[in-house]
This record gives C-alpha cells, sequence and structure tokens, in this order.
C-alpha cells in the first residue's frame, strides 16, 4: 500500500461523509439533480493529483489507470482501484527512460519530453498487459509489455513510425490497431506478433470548425469502432465507424466549453472510458487545475438510440458528485509517513530524470549521495519527486545532514519550470539552512535562473525537519509555505511566501522534490529518515 494511496482514502472519505448527494435520472441524459443528501456519492476530483492522458480499462473486477508524466522516471505511472473512485499507485510501465542521454541528464535534459499521451491496453489471448507510446523527437513508437500491472514491464518492441497521442486497440478477432495524430488522422494495423506496422492510413481530417482533434482512445463497442478525441484544452469528439477500423469515419461531439466540477479549473476533456461488472459505462477525463496540474473526475456515460455515447449531466454540467459506480472500496487508511523502509521505492515516487543508481540506495531511510556537481538544481541527478495532492497539503522530511561536505546543497523543493526550496547549504566551513527562490527554466527548457537566496540561518546539528505547504487549488496566486525544526515540533518559517507557478506548458503540475547535489566535489552524502504529507 503506498502512501499517497493512504492519504486519499483517509481524504476523500471525510469529504464523502460532508458531501451532498446529487442523483441522477438514469434512463436521461444531462438529468437534473433530485435528492437529498446520502455519503453513497463519490466527490470529483476522484484524485487531486496530477494524472494527464488517462487510459483506463477493467480486467476481471479491477480498473488499471495509465498516465504521462513527461521526462519523470520510471514512467508512466500505473493506478489500480476497485470502485473507480479509490485508487493506489502499483507500477510504471517503463522501467527507465531509455531513450538517450538526455534522459540521464547528461549533454541536456528532456523536461519537455519523455510519456505523453500513450495506451495501456490488455489483451486477452495472451494474458499480458501491453504499453505503447511515442516518445518525442525518436520518430519511434514503443511497445512495452508486462504479464501483470504491477510489472515487470519490459520493451516489447519498437517501431518506426510516431503514433502521436496514440490509442490501442485489441479486436475481437485479436488484430491489432492503432489509432493516432493530431488533426489529420490515423489507423494502423500491427502484425500479429505486435513488432511491426502492417499498414497505416489517414481515416478522419478534422473539419475546419473544430480546428484540432488529437489524443485518441480507440474502443470497438457493439460492433461498431469509436476513437474518443480531445479538442484541447475544452472539448472530447467522439469518431464512430460502422464498417471497420478504417472507416469511414463520423464525428459526434461528446461536450465542449462544458462546466467543470473543479472550481476556477478547466472544462475535462481527453481521457477513457470503461464499463463496470454491471454493465454502466462511466468516463474519466482530466480538468486542467493549475498549480496542481491535470486532475481527474469521472462522470457516468449513457448511449443513445442512434449509438452514440451522452454524458450524464448536473445541471446541464458535468458534476462535482455522482452515485457510486460500485459499491465502495477504500483502501487502507494512513499514517502518510514512508520511512523508505522498503527494497524498493514506492511507486509513485518519480526521479527528475534516470537516476543514477550507483548514488542512492534503501536502508534505515533514503540514502542520497551526490550525484552531480552543478550549482544549477535543474540540472542536478537524483531529485526524487512527488506529486502534491490537492487542495492543499504539507510535506516534511527528517534528513540527516552529517555526512554533506563543502559546497553540497539538500533540501526539499517545490518543483516546476519554476521553483524554489528550502534547504541546507554547507560553505565556507560552516552550515546554514537557507530558502531559495526564482528558479526558472526558460525556452527550450534552457536554466534561466539558478534562484536567489531569500533568507538563511545558521545550523549546527546533524538532522533537520524541512516543510513545505502548498495550496494547489486552480488560480495564479496560491501560495507555498516554508519552515524548518530542530526538534521536529516548533517549526520556524523562513523566507517568504512562493508563489506557485501555473502555467500549462511543462504539461506537469509542482511537486515536492527532495534533492542533494554538490557544487565543489563528490562525495557528500545525506540520509532521507522520513517523508510525511498531512491536510490542514
Amino acid at each position: 500500500m503506498s502512501l499517497i494511496t493512504r492519504f486519499r482514502t483517509a481524504f476523500f472519505s471525510s469529504s464523502f461523509i460532508l458531501s451532498g448527494f446529487i442523483a441522477f435520472t438514469a434512463n436521461s441524459v444531462g438529468a437534473q439533480a433530485t435528492a437529498p443528501t446520502s455519503p453513497a456519492n463519490f466527490q470529483n476530483p476522484v484524485l487531486w493529483e496530477d494524472l494527464a492522458d488517462i487510459d483506463i480499462i477493467r480486467v476481471g473486477d479491477t480498473f488499471y489507470y495509465s498516465a504521462s508524466n513527461m521526462a519523470y522516471s520510471p514512467g508512466a505511472p500505473i493506478l489500480r482501484s476497485y470502485d473507480l473512485v479509490h485508487w493506489e499507485y502499483v507500477g510504471h510501465s517503463l522501467p527507465k527512460l531509455d531513450f538517450g542521454p538526455t534522459y540521464d541528464l547528461i549533454g541536456g535534459n528532456a523536461y519537455n519530453k519523455g510519456t505523453w499521451a500513450s495506451s495501456m491496453q490488455y489483451r486477452k489471448s495472451n494474458s499480458t498487459f501491453y504499453w505503447l507510446g511515442c516518445i518525442p523527437g525518436s520518430k519511434t513508437t514503443y511497445i512495452y509489455t508486462a504479464p501483470k500491472a504491477e510489472g515487470p514491464w519490459n520493451r516489447h518492441a519498437a517501431i518506426d513510425n510516431c503514433y502521436y497521442d496514440a490509442g490501442l486497440l485489441f479486436d475481437d478477432d485479436d488484430n491489432i490497431y492503432v489509432s493516432y495524430g493530431n488533426t489529420t488522422l490515423h489507423v494502423a494495423q500491427l502484425s500479429p506478433d505486435g513488432t511491426k506496422e502492417v499498414k497505416s492510413q489517414v481515416v478522419f481530417q478534422t473539419p475546419p470548425e473544430v480546428k484540432v482533434l488529437e489524443g485518441s482512445r480507440f474502443y470497438k463497442i457493439n460492433g461498431n469502432y469509436y476513437i474518443f478525441m480531445t479538442r484541447p484544452a475544452n472539448g472530447e469528439f467522439v469518431l464512430r465507424s460502422t464498417t471497420g477500423p478504417f472507416g469511414p469515419y463520423t464525428m459526434h461531439k461528446l461536450l465542449l466549453d462544458l462546466g467543470t466540477p473543479i472550481p476556477g479549473g478547466g472544462v475535462p476533456h481527453q481521457g477513457g472510458i470503461v464499463q463496470t461488472q454491471k454493465g454502466d459505462w462511466y468516463y474519466m477525463a482530466f480538468v486542467d487545475a493549475y498549480p496542481g496540474g491535470r486532475v481527474p473526475v469521472l462522470a457516468p456515460l449513457k448511449w443513445n438510440a442512434d449509438g452514440w455515447p451522452e454524458l450524464v449531466l448536473v445541471d446541464g454540467k458535468w458534476g462535482v458528485s455522482y452515485p457510486y459506480p460500485l459499491p465502495p472500496h477504500p483502501l487502507k487508511p494512513y499514517p502518510a509517513t514512508d520511512t523508505f523502509k522498503g527494497k524498493t521505492l514506492e511507486p509513485e515516487w518519480e526521479w527528475n530524470h534516470n537516476p543514477d543508481d550507483a548514488k542512492w540506495t534503501l536502508g534505515g531511510g533514503l540514502n542520497l549521495q551526490t550525484a552531480t556537481v552543478t550549482d544549477d538544481l535543474y540540472a542536478a541527478r537524483n531529485t526524487l519527486t512527488h506529486r502534491i495532492p490537492g487542495p492543499e497539503s504539507t510535506a516534511t522530511i527528517l534528513i540527516d545532514i552529517s555526512k554533506m561536505k563543502e559546497g553540497d546543497r539538500a533540501g526539499l523543493a517545490i518543483f516546476k519550470q519554476a521553483s524554489a526550496w528550502v534547504g541546507v547549504k554547507r560553505e565556507g566551513g560552516t552550515t546554514k539552512v537557507v530558502m531559495e527562490n526564482g528558479l526558472a527554466l526558460g525556452r527550450g527548457w534552457v536554466t534561466a535562473s539558478k534562484g536567489t537566496e531569500v533568507e538563511s540561518a545558521p545550523f549546527t546539528g546533524k538532522q533537520i525537519w524541512l516543510r513545505a505547504s502548498a495550496d494547489i487549488r486552480p488560480g495564479s496566486d496560491r501560495k507555498a509555505n516554508f519552515s524548518y525544526s530542530t526538534d521536529g515540533h516548533n517549526f520556524k518559517s523562513i523566507g517568504t511566501p512562493y508563489t506557485l507557478n501555473n502555467q500549462w506548458m511543462f504539461f506537469m503540475g509542482n511537486r515536492y522534490a527532495i534533492f542533494n547535489y554538490a557544487t565543489k566535489e563528490l562525495g557528500g552524502a545525506v540520509k532521507v529518515r522520513s517523508f510525511s504529507v498531512t491536510t490542514p
């Protein structure tokens, strides 16, 4: 059971009890709220975390959710649920982003590359999970497979064609198809073993009034072929073919400029559909909710008499609350503290790029040796990141700094293309705790600013508690605050409130990040004894 799963369960369980009960008429699209309160409803967002480009499937009684995570490593996180509402991390489809040295932060960086909108599906004929995605800049689509979602995952094939924003489909006859493209949409057929392209052809051209369609999700339902496509960032359209995977396709609007269930957020779009064991359909999409990122929301889906999908709405909008799809299946409550006792990291953790595995270990905590000599946090390897759970949370680390060397920097950051941190500097033979802000990536994701020290205080101990508190509700004025403690009980604020970056171009939300790097020479180390997440 992962740390953040335990956090989510405790947070949202209390939300359900306080929420109002909004019922809908099961046979009516766009039904209105009609019933009194009940705790049997779930609340949107089902996960207040940055988990975009959703592909969602059911295998037996278990639902799986695959998401994008750009250059963070491991790549393509996977979550599991038994009721579509409570989720836990179980692994990643890409154990390593093995696509060149920049993914190792060597000779440059890959911050805006990596796992973009990809697809994960289950092939019944060989009881195997498949992940398929084009790695930006490579002009290559990679396929990974695993006997179970938890892994182990291994590279299955590399196809010499970029299936941009791909949707993977295993047809009833076990043929393999991929829908992909931006505006001009293609369908490709793969060889039976899924290692080569058999053919690819254009199947649809986006009409001028719609402008752009991308983010394919490919389905065969009741003998018809459906491709769900997003019109970024305010719509979702559906293409249908009644004759075969290569069309011809006609288009239907699923949603456009629909109200948001997250105050201040964008329109739900770009997601996947799934059918429960009971035969009911649900659509999981994401909402642009920066500075937190792209956050998933859930709504029921019905099929009209003409064979097109329609959302079940509340007051003409995506509902804030709906009845549970299935009996609630909560996961274990937490204390939300990770003491890094296992043999591997919990699956919600991701490095800023591929780590140098010779420079970190687990045992009595997370042992981080300096892996890079740099004065730039964005260029430092082995920075370990964790999504910030919303709407508000506080992260605290206990870190042993007794083995830091002259010139070393270690601490806890709010990490994005604009960043700030609280941590420890060792320089001039002394140690101080500091707060820095103003770190930024510029055009081409090249570092534009390495940051400025805002406040510092002398420090003489061997261990210190560092804390960051963040409000990630959608908005341009959301703040993070930093503090530190010498005893774990009494915390002292340091620096000034930091305004979280809410721009979307990085495509990822702000994260908590643990770092340790050298500015003079390698050889120093810190031990992170614990990481905890709490709500206000």
